[in-house]
């Protein structure tokens, strides 16, 4: 049992809320875009159709029934006319079961009226209170004739002539009605519309006696009173009602055949426009199944798709394609610097562990020879030692290129980690240095100091470049002149680092006694130290990566056995960039290496010494 105040569970569930109309809009949230558009267009297509269909029936009905109640209104008003009184109340006296109406010239005097749309008539009389006292004419089946309220003369006045609707008596149709007031015998004045005088007289309510002196005593339609007494239309020589109503048979069959043709024409529409609806739209949507097969192709892994030109640039899926090109363009970019970053990071470990592993692995197999007893001279000692100390410092200096490449990478990136400590000075400095350390690492050197080599004033003719082929290239526009200054803004020792470091590749790598020549000055407004050797020189792929780090050219080129760890270079290039210069390279096979170094001058206001 359930305790008291409880509820069960399948009473709690029933008294939970419900969320009414989620369902349906989770529903065509799911259905595709084509989907949505065709929904969205059939139903405002179909709400336009009901809408403008209802409003033309309606406007159609108006002037059908307009046209109605222009033949009705001026029926009724002739026939509620005196004179024709006097003609209807002549005709009930002549014994015809049922009084028909006169023609129209008898009724208007030859008058022509158009009760073209009035197939359908009905002509009644009624009296003062309202109640029917002749119906004069009913042409259609009895039993279809119009439900008439009560018609007193009260509510005669409140139509005033307006026509009104009333249905059938079997319900089968409606009927446009007009009551107008109707005067019999006499009007108002008691005066005669012939011309004559009359009075009423009689006790009985049905006998009216004429200004002629004749009785024209006309029984009722058989309705009696409450005493039996017949009422005839000339009781009390008043006024009562005519009234004249046609059926709306032919308006309402219009109507009903405009709203069928509204319907299969509004059915057919909707169709065809659906249908022309649904290709349309497949025909928009084909690109947008393109960019889904072409970014399909690059999650899987190609990410050298595009997307083709699927419609003019102006458009929606013009610029669409444009946008995604672009940005496919820029992940591709992405990917493969990526990669090649992974790819330098993974040739730079290897690099490292290889230039770690020579000098540790000379330290430690010194270190186990003499442990193991295997030096047993006091030379041997002093020749291990020696080597394990030049082992250590070859270490030392890789580790401390490591952690200035690494500075500098990280000052590029924009911590300040590797502060400059510029101040003015002049390159000339550094040629006369690199001079004397040339001098002194190869005495049979031949090194001259001079200007730098000057730029070409224009490329040389193509007709005469098989001729430069087979002669020796001589320098760059022509001979350079004497040294000059060059004044910069530059860290000293930063930049007589990479002096020494071009120095120390130009005596590693060219043979002794090969002639080098340092140039010094500026050139198009930069100062310019380069260094000329006329060694063996550089192929260009060798060129192109000589600015690598851990790139070494061939051993066989390298003059020092061993050679150097392949940084020496890269820092020089780093070191340079920082100053807001470039270091160049121009080489042949053959024909010798210019490096030559280009900084920003320095400000006129602190030029650097002489």
């Amino acid at each position: 049992m359930t305790p008291s105040g409880g509820t069960t569970g399948r009473s709690a569930r029933a008294l939970r809320p419900r969320h009414v109309g989620l369902g349906a809009g989770v529903r065509i949230g799911r259905w595709s875009l084509r989907a949505r558009l065709l929904w969205l267009s059939a139903a405002l297509l179909a709400l336009g159709l009901a809408l403008s269909n209802t409003l033309v029936i309606d406007a159609l009905h108006r002037n059908l029934v307009s046209r109605v109640d222009e033949q009705l209104l001026p029926l009724g008003q002739v026939l509620s006319r005196p004179l024709v009184s006097l003609i209807i109340e002549g005709r009930e006296g002549t014994g015809a079961p049922e009084p028909d109406l006169p023609s129209g010239a008898e009724l208007v005097g030859g008058a022509d009226l158009e009760l073209d749309l009035l197939s359908t008539l009905y002509v009644a009389r009624f009296a003062p209170d309202g109640t029917v006292d002749q119906v004069l004419r009913l042409t259609g089946p009895q039993g279809s004739g119009p439900d008439l309220p009560t018609l007193d003369a009260a509510a005669v006045s409140r139509f005033e002539g307006r026509p009104f609707d009333v249905p059938a008596l079997d319900g089968s149709t409606t009927w446009r009605v007009v009551a107008l007031p109707f005067t019999t015998r006499t009007d108002a004045t008691g005066t005669d519309p012939t011309g004559g005088t009359g009075s009423t007289g009689g006790t009985g309510p049905g006998a009216t006696t004429p200004t002629t002196g004749t009785t024209d005593t006309t029984d009722t339609t058989g309705a009696t009173g409450a005493t039996g007494e017949g009422r005839g239309p000339a009781a009390a020589g008043g006024e009562g009602s005519l009234v004249v109503a046609t059926s709306l048979n032919n308006v309402d069959a219009t109507i009903r055949q405009l709203r069928l043709y509204c319907l299969v024409i509004g059915a057919v529409t909707l169709a065809v426009v659906t249908a022309a609806g649904w290709f349309a739209v497949s025909a928009g949507l084909r690109p947008l199944r393109q960019v889904e097969r072409t970014a399909s192709a690059i999650a899987d892994g190609d990410l050298s798709r595009r997307i083709p030109e699927l419609a003019a640039p102006g458009t929606e899926v013009g610029r669409l394609s444009a946008s995604l090109n672009g940005m496919l363009g820029q992940i591709e970019r992405a990917f493969s610097a990526r990669e090649a970053s992974e790819a330098r990071m993974r040739r730079f470990v290897s690099d490292v562990s290889h230039e770690l592993r020579t000098p540790l692995f000379g330290i430690k197999g010194f270190s186990e020879l003499y442990r193991m007893g295997g030096l047993p001279e006091r030379t041997d000692v002093d020749q291990a030692m020696a080597r394990i100390e030049n082992e250590s410092a070859r270490l030392a200096r890789l580790v401390e290129d490591l952690l200035l490449l690494a500075r500098i990478d990280e000052h590029t990136g924009g911590a300040q980690t590797l502060p400059l400590r510029p101040a003015p000075m002049d390159l000339r400095t550094l040629a006369a240095d690199a001079r004397g350390d040339l001098r002194a690492l190869d005495p049979s050197r031949p090194v001259r100091l001079t200007g730098p080599q000057p730029e070409p004033e224009s490329e040389p003719e193509p007709e005469r470049e098989s001729e430069r082929e087979r002669e020796p290239e001589p320098e760059r526009g022509g001979e350079p002149g004497p040294p000059g200054p060059a004044p910069v803004l530059g860290d000293e020792a930063r930049l007589r680092q990479v002096v020494t470091n071009l120095v120390g590749n130009a005596a590693a790598h060219t043979p002794a006694g090969t002639a080098v020549r340092i140039g010094v000055g500026t050139v198009g407004g930069e100062a310019v130290w380069e260094i000329a050797d006329e060694g063996p020189g550089l192929p260009a792929d060798q060129a192109e990566r000589v600015f690598d780090r851990f790139y070494r050219g061939d051993d066989s080129r390298t003059r020092v056995g061993g050679g150097g760890a392949g940084l020496g270079l890269s820092i020089a290039r780093s070191l340079v960039e920082l100053h807001g210069g470039r270091i160049e390279l121009r080489t042949a096979p053959g024909r010798g290496a210019t490096f030559r170094v280009v900084l920003p001058l320095a400000p006129t206001d602190q030029p650097g010494p002489d």
